[in-house]
Order: structure tokens, then C-alpha cells, then sequence
């Protein structure tokens, strides 16, 4: 098969197939930060239940490879419980492939702050808390906003990982742009190359973008000491 073929089949596809990536990718970070923060949070909380199951949350999803953690919510959740968000089975694996990325990235999410908060001085907190405020208030508006400045450029790297972890939701069918390259080398398998290279290129595109905006904000927004 010539290259017309190759591109007459890929070309239309390529932007949709991006786009479920970067929509996969957006989800997830929104997901990963709220749940991730959380995670943080308890994880400096000074209640030790909340501590104790941050700490053996975070351990456990952290060492469990992201493949096992995306089957878990398509055949643990949806077909074991019946956990369904939308009324497609194209749809329902698309969020459940989101909820599989949010409970994996979150984890280093919530490892990033916590090195974050070590470059806030204890003695702010210390400041705060002999003013009466409470550990929700000390860490909400203390502690939290600068922790989040100071590690900007690495949440940035967490989401240029996450980025590139869409992939392994072609597993349970989302047709994302790893599934396109999957489809059009089993069809072009003499293209190989050429679609990888194409595939490849489009995941640069992103992830580049990913870290100079990352790299702008970390500079614009680096806590003075």
C-alpha cells in the first residue's frame, strides 16, 4: 500500500483521535489535582486515621502498574458493581478510563506538594496557628498557595506524564491516538515507521507546550524568599 492510501485513511482520523488524548489528559489533571490535594492534605493532617490512609493509599496505587488501576475501574467497577457515568459503553469506558487516571496521577500529585510544603517556613504556620486559626485555615491559606508555586514546574512533569499515560486507555477500547496507531499499523503494516513518527510527532506537539507553559508559570510565579 502507497503512502495516499496511508494518509487518505489516517488524516481525517488524527485530529479526533488527538483530541480524545488531550481531552483525556484535561479530565484527569482537573481530577488529579483536587484528589491529589486532598491526599496531601491528609497526609499532613494531624488526625492519624486520615494520615495512616493518605499514606497507605498513596504507597499502594503509586506501585501498582496504571494498566492493572485502568482494568480495575472498566472490569472491577463497571462490570463486577455496574459503575457506569454515561449511557454508551464509548463514553461510559472514556470516563471510567479518566477515573482510572485520577486515582493513579493523584498520588504524584500529592507526593509533589508534600515536597512543596517543606519549602513553606514552619514558623509561618506556627505564626498562623498562635493567631487561633485552624489547621484547615493554616493550610488552605498559609501553606497550600505556596507550596503550589514552588512546585509548579514539577506538577508540570506530572502532567506531561500523564499526558503520555493516556495511552494505556486503548486497553478497554477508548479511541484515543495510541488506539489509531494501533489500527492503522495492523492495516499499514508496511508504514510502520511512518506512523509512529506521525503519532509521535502529534504527543511532542503537546507535551512541549505542556512544559513551556509549565516552565512560564514556574518563573512567573516562584515564591520570592
Amino acid at each position: 500500500m502507497n503512502d495516499a492510501s496511508l494518509w487518505e485513511s489516517m488524516g481525517p482520523q488524527l485530529w479526533p483521535a488527538f483530541w480524545v488524548t488531550i481531552q483525556l489528559t484535561f479530565y484527569s489533571a482537573i481530577g488529579s489535582l483536587v484528589w491529589g490535594t486532598t491526599l496531601a492534605a491528609m497526609r499532613v493532617s494531624p488526625v492519624p486515621v486520615m494520615r495512616g490512609f493518605a499514606g497507605v493509599y498513596v504507597n499502594v496505587v503509586r506501585n501498582t502498574p496504571l494498566t492493572l488501576v485502568v482494568l480495575f475501574c472498566a472490569i472491577g467497577l463497571y462490570q463486577n458493581l455496574g459503575l457506569t457515568f454515561a449511557p454508551t459503553i464509548k463514553s461510559n469506558n472514556f470516563w471510567l478510563a479518566v477515573l482510572a487516571f485520577v486515582l493513579y496521577t493523584s498520588t504524584f500529585v500529592c507526593e509533589t506538594l508534600r515536597s512543596g510544603f517543606n519549602t513553606v517556613p514552619l514558623g509561618q504556620a506556627e505564626a498562623a496557628r498562635s493567631l487561633g486559626l485552624s489547621f484547615t485555615q493554616v493550610f488552605g491559606v498559609i501553606v497550600l498557595p505556596q507550596a503550589i508555586r514552588s512546585v509548579i514546574g514539577p506538577l508540570g512533569s506530572v502532567l506531561i506524564a500523564l499526558t503520555k499515560n493516556t495511552t494505556v486507555a486503548s486497553v478497554i477500547g477508548v479511541a484515543e491516538a495510541a488506539a489509531l496507531m494501533k489500527t492503522e499499523i495492523e492495516t499499514f503494516s508496511d508504514q510502520l515507521f511512518v506512523i509512529f513518527g506521525v503519532i509521535a510527532v502529534g504527543f511532542m506537539i503537546i507535551t512541549l507546550t505542556e512544559g513551556a507553559v509549565f516552565g512560564y508559570l514556574a518563573k512567573r510565579l516562584a515564591v520570592k524568599r
